[in-house]
């Protein structure tokens, strides 16, 4: 799969609405084929930053990044947002979460 971080700091005066602005995105994009995972995250250190990981089959990344709606979510969001969001990806084997054993629950 290819596994995908993004920090997105957003403006303060938008970032109590970033969940609603980012919805039809984030609805669509979950309906995509091929797409694992995609879920939002507000840091605990910065309240105006989410973290976004997503996670697509190997195949499916570029029709994601092809897709209307992915182009109208490029058109809109950056007008919220402080600064180019920080991406990192990474293809990587399976496409599920481990467990952490270090931390397991018996």
């Amino acid at each position: 799969m290819i596994f995908i971080c993004v920090k997105w700091k957003v403006k303060p005066e938008y970032a109590e609405q970033w969940i609603e602005l980012t919805r039809d995105f984030t609805e669509a994009t979950r309906a995509e084929p091929g797409n694992i995972f995609f879920q939002w995250s507000r840091s605990v250190d910065d309240a105006n930053e989410y973290v976004l990981i997503e996670a697509f089959a190997n195949d499916a990344a570029e029709a994601h990044v092809g897709g209307a709606h992915f182009k109208r979510a490029q058109a809109d969001l950056p007008q919220y947002l402080q600064a180019t969001p920080k991406i990192r990806n990474v293809v990587m084997e399976g496409d599920h979460w481990d467990e952490l054993g270090e931390f397991k629950v018996e």
